[in-house]
């Protein structure tokens, strides 16, 4: 009798062909695992414990197919009708609206969904059980009560992309096919009702549409040279606002897309530093540090005295970061690859500086890929006695969280948070120390 594996190998299907699949589990990236003859086949616009009919979208790889739902054939008391209608189940695969891949699914459910994800990355990869929950965070205040109940009206920054003809709406899902659509659910009403949605722009690459803090919605449409690459836009300061501080950027410079995410990750990083191991004289770093948004996080929790070397490759947003914290005289932004700072840091530091390098606090916020092996290697050679890592990615997470581990760095507090609801991402602060 062959094995699962050997019946893998052996079977064989084309991309279009319908399969009925039974869904057992989530992964990682807003997919679903089926199993068909042996074969792990990824699925999307289901959920566990439903039996659907499927397209299959790759069907040639050695290891596992992926396919969309076409039709549910038993629907999971979990199952609601999507929060947008343009990404509803009776529009063909193809022609759905990208960008609301668990809008399907009871909001409640969809963050036990990625409680079950980042679990299983931190388990199968850094071998660690974890109990958080994943928080739910309100919209913005002057939001409309719905918005809290269904997970909608959170999103102040908007990219949509432009066709060829000038059609304007998001991708599809996992493709560059522009879909036309009505509205926008997850967007802050005042983006919705700026986006040129029935309008057509030829010659443009995208629209994108910013609602700040303070002031209106700005909408810039960004064109592309003879060569097709995205025209320099002009540099537009904007101010956000978190607690009674404010911050100043350009408005195509990040900053976190939920209304309350800035206000959320500033006080969850206040609040994970164990302050015992806090020292305001150390050599504190904010790596990847964009704006300075955490590195005042710390300097509000620790005082005027702090002093904390905010890290960033963006050279405008090193500025602002040199701005915004302007008012603690420890704190510099200094423009460099957090790599090559580490590297520096290591070749240079005198006895006096590694004493304030292994008294540091150190808050690590890595782009969505992490932080990876050259980073946490530099990062642990230094010797912190305590990291603050703000992950948007559970696998990139429970990566690095194995890499510090074999530095001796254990995970010792953890809070992930609900920041993309009616998507699968989900936000995580971790302390990690010795």
């Amino acid at each position: 009798m062959g094995t699962n594996a050997d019946a893998a190998q052996q079977t064989t299907a084309e991309v279009g062909t319908e399969l009925d699949l039974t869904i057992d589990n989530v992964a990682h990236g807003g997919i679903f695992v089926a199993r068909h003859e042996g074969r792990v086949v990824f699925v999307s616009d289901t959920m566990p414990g439903e039996r659907v009919r499927a397209r299959l979208t790759e069907a040639n790889a050695k290891s596992f197919w992926r396919a969309e739902t076409v039709s549910v054939i038993e629907e999971a008391p979990e199952r609601q009708p999507h929060i947008w209608a343009a990404s509803a189940l009776d529009r063909d695969p193809a022609d759905r609206a990208g960008g609301a891949e668990f809008g399907h699914i009871h909001l409640a459910h969809q963050r036990e969904l990625k409680r079950q994800v980042l679990a299983d990355a931190l388990k199968r990869m850094a071998k660690v059980d974890t109990d958080a929950i994943v928080e739910a965070v309100p919209v913005a205040p002057n939001a409309s009560p719905g918005d809290a109940m269904d997970g909608t009206g959170w999103r102040t920054r908007v990219s949509l992309h432009v066709d060829t003809d000038g059609t304007v709406g998001p991708y599809a899902a996992r493709s560059h096919k522009v879909i036309p659509v009505a509205d926008l659910p997850l967007a802050q009403r005042s983006i919705e009702m700026a986006a040129p949605l029935d309008r057509l722009f030829r010659g443009a690459a995208s629209i994108d549409l910013v609602a700040p803090s303070v002031g209106d919605v700005r909408v810039t449409v960004v064109t592309t040279d003879a060569r097709g690459k995205r025209a320099q836009t002009p540099r537009h300061v904007i101010r956000e606002v978190v607690g009674d501080r404010e911050f100043q950027l350009d408005a195509a410079g990040f900053w976190q897309v939920h209304a309350r995410a800035a206000e959320t990750l500033f006080t969850a990083v206040q609040d994970v530093i164990d302050p015992e191991l806090f020292e305001p004289k150390a050599a504190n770093l904010d790596l990847y540090g964009g704006v300075g948004l955490l590195a005042a996080a710390v300097g509000d929790r620790f005082g005027k005295n702090v002093r904390i070397t905010s890290v960033e490759s963006d050279p405008e947003a090193v500025n602002f970061a040199a701005t915004n914290l302007a008012e603690w005289v420890g704190a510099t932004a200094e423009t460099d690859r957090v790599e090559r700072f580490l590297q520096r840091l290591k070749r240079e530091a005198d006895a006096a500086e590694r004493a304030r390098q292994t008294a540091a606090t150190v808050i690590l916020d890595p782009p969505r890929s992490g932080a990876g092996k050259a980073v946490v290697d530099q990062l642990a050679f230094l010797e912190p006695a305590q990291i603050v890592y703000v992950a948007c990615d559970p696998v990139a997470l429970a990566r690095d969280v194995a890499l510090f581990a074999g530095h001796g760095y254990e995970l010792k507090t953890l809070r992930a948070f609900d920041l993309f609801p009616n998507t699968h991402h989900v936000e995580a602060v971790a302390l990690l120390s010795k």
